[in-house]
């Protein structure tokens, strides 16, 4: 996760925290509306 973070923070200029919160809202995302990937997802993007 920490890889797309250093990206998000490279491409997009965001801070540490907004990264951050970007990749959980995206997760949370997915998971909302792909319940049956979550356990793919949590190994995607690491268990936080």
């Amino acid at each position: 996760m920490q890889e797309l973070i250093d990206k998000l923070k490279a491409e997009a200029n965001l801070n540490d925290d907004q990264a951050l919160k970007a990749v959980e809202a995206v997760k949370n995302y997915i998971i909302e509306k792909f319940p049956m990937l979550e356990g793919a997802v949590a190994n995607l993007f690491g268990q936080s």
